[in-house]
């Protein structure tokens, strides 16, 4: 294994870097030494359940029994190795689980390989059993795009098939036969879904110009396609007796990354016996009739429930909610009213109710609810100050359990029941956890510069003497939310780490949900002029700097911003408009010049208004007024943000003469795999802005300008 080198100075000065700076608090390593969860998945059967601890970047299997759920490891990786696991399933009986481990593809087929590996890493399916034993590889995976990870289980248990380098491949799940190709399919095949009896296989077959929906039959071993068009059809779900396949079919093309053209789309239903497809319903051409297209959980939503039922999510209001319509036809039902958006969903096992998470009556958190499929009685599980997401019901039905944070605590797996949660897997958290040395930060709510009214987050250090310095926080994305704790998302997870580590050190931070943001209805999130098309969501921004400033404890002339991603490029964009308001600022893989961006990924199709909006909207656009110091941050196989924004930046900050300094990761991806990383990361952003904000010190470009 290669091994970066590093002087003795910066690694005393990456040390310095983590101690709290005023002689009390946490360090930035001992902010992030908690387990992440993520992944949590229930049997078909029993009350057995699954989900992945990432610890210090060691990513393990866990598995918990009803009714106590003592939690155990499944698996025993050790090491920081940069080695995510996803797709997790457990085989309908819960004795085995199926898993892939590794990362996606990048443009070359190249799986992250962010320790430096002399070997090169692959993406793999594996299984172990839950009673004991060594993991057994199944075979390759090696997709090619970010979220692929589609791993499905026979509902015998004894098979899963999953979706690789462009086919699909199926495997007895006891490892004793190698991994093969389903079957020949041109195209770029995905998303398999077993039939309930175990004899079909439907998936989705990419042909480039259009997508169908295909079925694969075992014994007469064929392929036969559902209503073939010229559409984008996608999702095939099952009805639970395997009579009727649904699917989505898109009517459009939405405009792509030009323009916000609406994406109008269809439900269809494929009858098995008379082979007849047909449309039981549309949206509607407007914007609220547009495919909500949000962080995948359109996809979770869509399914057949009990009762010959479909269910599907639509923003139809204005709101992403949760609908059922009868696979028959008929008025759609809105399973959710109200002015609030769902985040992630569970069928109970016998159909007739759903279990999810929304921001209902509590909008800057996220609780759990549940609705019949036939009925809109939604009742409320879970409320107060803390966060649920990933529901789970166990498979004989009993028990609700979820994932859930709060403010000083870390996420772990609860067990839901009458209203209270119940930590699983208490042990794993480390004893010495800072939690009661964390803030818990406000809800604020302030007018945008046209009146828009922005939510955002703002984290005040304990024992505050003085003004203290402030930093305006902004998220990727942009369609998240930021919330008031801990997040879901394990790169927004250890972001709200880091902020919680920055007011450690004396900082105040703000941390905005500006429009483009989820959770707060359609036309927020999807606002005139954003963006590369104008911006607009950067008057945000400056308002919540000047917000920042009204309060009687900020130094307004100590402030700066950070973030990563599109957070980046609203760092970038601050920086480069006002410098006169943000002192400094630590941009992580930023967006610096979307006409570039336009470009390369439209060439001569982009008009030239709207390349010159493009490098209006950009940071370079406004160059000539940047003066404050950067610290650039970014990855090297950043498979989100290409490398070249950030090294096309670099000369123009030499020739304007502002002065930056540069963490460049090599083999890193755009949300670092290792955890050792984002404590780099975060330790070299406290670093920076002590020296740049409070110290007052000279940041000097490295190396040196000539």
């Amino acid at each position: 294994m290669k091994q970066a080198r590093f002087s003795f100075e910066l690694l005393v000065a990456l040390v310095l870097a983590a101690l709290p700076l005023f002689g009390q608090g946490f360090t930035v390593e001992q902010a992030m030494s908690y387990p992440f969860p993520d992944g949590l998945t229930a049997a078909a059967h029993g009350n057995r359940i699954a989900w992945v601890f990432d610890m210090r970047g060691a990513r393990n299997v866990w598995v918990a029994d009803g009714p106590e759920f003592t939690a155990r490891p499944v698996t025993h990786y050790t090491g920081d190795n940069g080695m995510p696991i996803a797709s997790l399933r457990l085989t309908p009986d819960g004795s085995t689980i199926v898993y892939a481990r590794g990362s996606e593809t990048n443009a070359q087929g190249e799986v992250a390989d962010p320790t430096s590996n002399v070997n090169r890493p692959e993406q793999q399916v594996w299984s172990a059993d839950v009673a004991g034993g060594e993991p057994r590889l199944l075979g390759a995976m090696n997709c090619a795009f970010e979220g692929c990870e589609d791993v499905e289980i026979s509902p015998d248990g004894r098979y899963a098939v999953w979706s690789g380098a462009h086919d699909l491949w199926i495997a007895p799940v006891s490892g004793k036969e190698p991994a093969h190709r389903l079957a020949f399919v041109r195209g770029d095949n995905s998303g398999p879904q077993w039939s309930p009896d175990g004899r079909k296989v439907a998936f989705v077959s990419n042909r480039g110009t259009h997508s169908l929906i295909a079925i694969y039959e075992f014994g007469s071993q064929t392929i036969h396609y559902v209503a073939p068009s010229v559409f984008r059809d996608r999702l095939p779900r099952w009805s639970r007796d395997g009579s009727k396949l649904a699917f989505i079919r898109m009517l459009g093309s939405g405009g792509g990354f030009l323009s916000r053209r609406p994406q109008p789309w269809a439900i269809w239903v494929w009858e098995a016996q008379s082979d007849q497809a047909r449309q039981i319903w549309q949206s509607s051409s407007d914007a609220n009739g547009s495919y909500p297209a949000a962080g995948g959980w359109e996809e979770e939503a869509f399914r057949f429930a009990a009762a010959d039922r479909i269910i599907f999510a639509s923003q139809a209001d204005g709101w992403q909610h949760l609908y059922s319509i009868p696979a028959a036809g008929g008025p759609p039902l809105l399973l959710t009213p109200g002015e609030f958006s769902f985040q992630g969903v569970a069928l109970a096992p016998d159909g007739m109710s759903l279990v999810y998470a929304s921001n209902e009556n509590d909008i800057d958190r996220r609780h759990l609810w549940r609705v019949g499929v036939d009925q809109a009685n939604k009742t409320a599980l879970t409320h107060g100050d803390s966060i649920e997401w990933a529901p789970a019901v166990t498979g004989d039905g009993r028990f609700v359990l979820c994932l859930s944070s709060t403010a000083t605590q870390p996420a772990m797996p609860y067990l839901i029941s009458r209203g209270e949660r119940r930590m699983i897997a208490a042990s794993a958290l480390p004893a010495d956890y800072p939690s009661a040395q964390l803030v818990a930060p406000q809800q604020v709510v302030f007018k945008s510069l046209d009146g828009l009214e922005i939510h955002g987050q703002l984290f005040v250090p304990r024992n505050l003497n003085g003004r203290a310095p402030a930093l305006v926080f902004t998220h990727g994305g942009p369609p998240r939310q930021m919330l008031l704790g801990f997040h879901p998302m394990d790169a927004y997870n250890f972001m709200y780490a880091a902020n919680e580590y920055l007011a450690s050190r004396g900082y105040v931070v703000l941390s905005i949900n500006y429009r483009l943001s989820i959770m707060y209805g359609r036309a927020f999130q999807e606002p005139a002029h954003a963006g590369a098309l104008g911006a607009s969501e950067y008057q945000d921004i400056v308002a919540g700097a000047k917000y920042l400033q009204s309060l009687p404890y900020v130094d307004p002339e100590k402030m700066g911003l950070w973030g990563g991603s599109y957070g980046g490029y609203l760092t970038a964009l601050g920086l480069a408009r006002n410098s006169d308001i943000f002192k400094a600022g630590v941009d992580y893989a930023g967006v610096h010049d979307y006409s570039a961006l336009f470009a390369a990924r439209a060439g001569a199709g982009v008009p030239d208004d709207l390349r010159k909006t493009a490098l209006e909207s950009s940071p370079v656009g406004s160059i000539d007024k940047w003066k404050s110091p950067v610290l650039l941050i970014q990855a090297d196989d950043d498979r989100n943000v290409p490398f070249s924004q950030t090294s096309n930046l670099v000369p123009l900050l030499r020739d304007h003469h502002i002065p930056y300094e540069l963490m460049i990761l090599p083999d890193e991806v755009h949300d670092s795999l290792l955890w050792r990383t984002w404590v780099r990361v975060f330790a070299a952003t406290g670093d920076f802005f002590d020296r740049a904000l409070v110290k007052g010190e000279s940041i000097h470009t490295v190396p040196p300008e000539e």
